[in-house]
């Protein structure tokens, strides 16, 4: 099928016949939307879409064979009754509603007699409202076979025969049966190789029916929303934006080595841009300035390649607004930003860069980031790892919708070393997909480069790693060099732990200073042991509170004041501070480079800040973060180790993957590999598994933290919770106040009713449960101390 030559004109004696769908106008009036005209409007979408990677006539069929069901007189009497349209249509049943996406699925299954390409079609037309569905028997219930061939398949198929009988539904099924091959391929040696990708293709071709469907149907629903979608800028005029933001910032910066080295950085970006797509590394240590260099590769290689938009994936929540802010203004400064919205200075600006990540506000304040947030139609995404990967592992429609918008762009994955290795099998199958037969190209970028390819892994452990990975940083040993700011002090001794007293008489001889801790609970009881003026971080205090106290730091760091803090991992997460010495409890030496990353940031010191390892009393919590520790102690037994350089991280990497005992955590071989060839699936359980971090584990708790600092009162957000219930400018505030605790705290803290529902979310009642400067009060009782930041 090519392009609109397909479409046959509209046949006007059908369309009045059968609906798709019926709405009332403020002054009374009905509108009606032709059957026939949801059909092709939804196929021409959908062809539209699945053009991009070369199945427009896959795109084409579904869009013309989804509601393929709505032909049958029950049906269409049951929209009529529902909507009002008609009160007195005769309803023969009394179900419910009607089922009318099997019937598409039913007739895949007779026209191409039980061949592949019916499989094909029959997944993504019974699934385009409830999702895609198992293949076989799951955990997840509500196989697709079982739903075709059963006896309730068998009824569905004399529906469907009567549906054949209607006048012009000939006109549907003669539609032209596909001829491109999935992925593009078509010899006996690519189908091989290419096998471990159909599920990826499929789940592009449901995103094109799912978004087109959508999309159809809110032009007549809704038509403010659909005309609020897309008005984007174009890359060339973003890029010219970008060109002449960077002109103005590096002319108003200081002319120092560090800067120069930064605009080296940027240079080299935008010149290795020429490369063909595919994978490329993005070395540079922390404070070269990766974030807009990234960006200034992403825009060239998008304009010189003709991609459509740029996905920059976070691996954690708390600092997506952040990166956001730095695409949108150039800068994460409050104070900054409003001087910058003022003389309209800024980088992208807020209405060219949509952030979409998991929280208890799932969409967005603004109407039209909340529409690009639903289909990443936006030209810069900025994202998170979960939102990203559990979506292209997702089996339900508002997940998958986005997926064809992730074809023929740039993925920048920012801390590439923090994905999550029990998951790295799926992920790194995803990426090869993505990059081979979708035309993306994807940038690894992090300071400490993990080795993600060849051979990953070792024993049971062991899977295929990435192919053709290039640097953009022509030598990136050379470069951490230059950017080396920091002596790294390791103990004598690393097997024999330091108590908390002793590194507390340590802190305390230095004005400025920083001590990173494994977990919550440590770094509470070294916080209680320090003066009183010592601030503490981590996740049990809300963001409105961190972000208070971070920018106390900074503040005092600035003005040469006191300031000692003691912190989880939760300071590593990109939070710009410079310390001039910086302590860390044994870890990773990722872990270690990122602490390193808070010392002598900006090079103004007279030399070296200090990085000093210690062993703490207890061990890291069991799992990644103590295996790390321990594949650091294995390099540190066997060489002096006296600098942060790329060559030491691909050490590590190379023995912490070898220490992996499973790296296909929720089942991908056994879900989508194993049976690939013969297009059966499972779809729904593999989904159900892949949970980047499992919800069902912490639960988000409301607290009434009062920011000193603002006019905003925590007691009347809550008040208007439970007044209003959660419309999502209320939402979005209170997103500030959420801690996420494990749920057997939370059970015990419900017990004693210490919290309380509001508005359909947990809400502090007690008092003393949170405490400003520590946050969240566990109790001792109770406290895990496999709790980590």
């Amino acid at each position: 099928m090519n392009g609109d030559n397909n479409f046959p004109p509209e046949d006007k004696n059908r369309a009045h016949e059968n609906i798709a769908r019926a709405l009332q106008e403020e002054d009374g009036q009905w509108r009606q939307q032709p059957l026939l005209d949801h059909l092709e409007g939804t196929a021409r979408r959908a062809g539209e879409f699945a053009s991009i990677f070369g199945s427009r006539d896959w795109g084409e069929l579904l869009g013309y064979w989804h509601d393929l069901g709505k032909l049958d007189p029950q049906w269409q009497q049951y929209i009529r009754r529902k909507t009002g349209y008609d009160p007195e249509a005769h309803i023969e049943t009394e179900k419910g509603r009607p089922n009318h996406s099997t019937a598409g699925a039913l007739q895949a299954m007779k026209q191409f007699q039980g061949t592949p390409n019916s499989r094909i079609l029959a997944y993504l037309l019974a699934g385009h409202h409830a999702g895609l569905p198992d293949w076989n028997p799951g955990q997840a219930g509500g196989e697709l076979s079982g739903r075709l061939f059963q006896s309730d398949g068998l009824l569905k198929l004399d529906e469907l025969i009567k549906i054949n009988e209607q006048p012009g539904c000939q006109t549907l099924l003669c539609k032209a049966i596909p001829t491109s091959h999935p992925l593009g391929i078509s010899t006996k040696e690519d189908f091989e190789a290419g096998a471990e990708h159909f599920h990826l293709w499929m789940r592009m071709l449901f995103s094109c029916l799912v978004d087109a469907d959508f999309l159809d149907t809110e032009a007549f629903m809704n038509q403010r929303d659909a005309a609020q979608r897309g008005k984007y800028k174009s890359l060339p005029e973003l890029e010219k934006r970008f060109e002449l933001f960077m002109q103005r910032k590096e002319s108003a910066a200081n002319d120092t080595e560090l800067n120069q080295i930064r605009k080296c950085i940027r240079e080299q970006c935008v010149q290795k841009a020429a490369l063909a797509p595919g994978f490329f590394s993005l070395t540079v240590p922390t404070g070269g300035g990766k974030t807009l260099s990234s960006m200034a590769f992403a825009l060239r290689h998008a304009l010189l390649h003709n991609k459509r938009r740029i996905i920059y994936a976070i691996p954690y929540t708390s600092i997506i607004e952040q990166t956001a802010n730095v695409f949108k203004y150039g800068t994460d400064s409050q104070a900054e930003i409003e001087k910058l919205k003022e003389t309209g200075q800024g980088l992208f600006s807020d209405d060219q860069v949509v952030e979409h990540h998991s929280s208890i506000d799932p969409d967005h304040e603004t109407s039209r980031n909340r529409l690009a947030a639903e289909n990443w139609d936006a030209p810069i995404i900025v994202t998170t790892n979960v939102q990203l990967f559990e979506s292209l592992f997702a089996a339900r429609t508002s997940s998958c919708r986005k997926l064809h918008n992730i074809a023929n762009s740039v993925i920048i994955l920012d801390e590439v070393q923090m994905l999550p290795p029990e998951y790295l099998k799926p992920i790194l199958s995803a990426l090869r997909g993505l990059v081979d037969y979708f035309n993306v190209s994807v940038v690894l970028m992090t300071a400490t480069q993990p080795a993600l390819e060849g051979r990953i892994g070792s024993g049971h452990a062991v899977i295929k790693g990435l192919e053709n990975v290039r640097p953009i940083i022509s030598d990136p040993d050379a470069l951490a060099e230059s950017l080396d700011r920091v002596e790294l002090v390791f103990p004598d001794d690393i097997n024999t732990p330091t108590s908390w007293e002793n590194i507390r008489d340590q802190l305390i001889n230095y004005d400025q200073v920083l001590c990173i801790v494994n977990t919550r609970k440590d770094c509470r009881e070294l916080h209680a042991m320090m003066p009183a003026d010592t601030l503490h971080l981590s996740a049990l205090m809300c963001a409105e509170e961190r972000s208070v106290v971070i920018s106390g730091i900074k503040d005092k760091l600035h003005s040469k004041g006191q300031i000692r803090v003691i912190s989880t991992q939760l300071v590593e997460a990109g939070v710009d501070i410079d310390f001039p010495v910086v302590y860390r409890a044994m870890a990773g030496f990722d872990s270690i480079a990122q602490a390193a990353g808070r010392c002598n940031r900006e090079n103004r010191l007279a030399e070296k800040g200090k990085v000093i390892i210690f062993v703490p009393p207890k061990s890291a919590p069991p799992g990644l973060l103590r295996k790390g520790e321990q594949t650091c102690r294995e390099i540190l037994r066997c060489e002096n180790v006296d600098g942060l350089s790329p060559k030491l991280f691909t050490r590590y990497f190379e023995l912490f993957f070898a220490s992996l005992e499973n790296v296909d955590k929720p089942g991908f071989s056994d879900h989508m590999v194993r049976d690939s060839r013969e297009f059966k699936f499972q779809f729904r359980t593999l989904a159900q598994n892949f949970r980047l971090i499992d919800e069902h584990f912490y639960q988000a708790i409301i607290v009434r933290y009062q920011n000193p600092d603002k006019k905003e009162d925590i007691n009347r957000l809550v008040a208007l919770l439970q007044k209003k219930g959660n419309p999502r400018w209320l939402l979005k505030k209170l997103q500030r106040y959420v801690v996420n605790v494990p749920v057997e705290d939370f059970f015990k803290m419900r017990a004693q009713d210490l919290i309380e529902p509001v508005g359909g979310y947990w809400v502090q009642r007690d008092n003393g449960l949170y405490k400003p400067g520590i946050g969240l009060q566990l109790g001792s009782d109770f406290l895990r101390q496999s709790l980590i930041s």
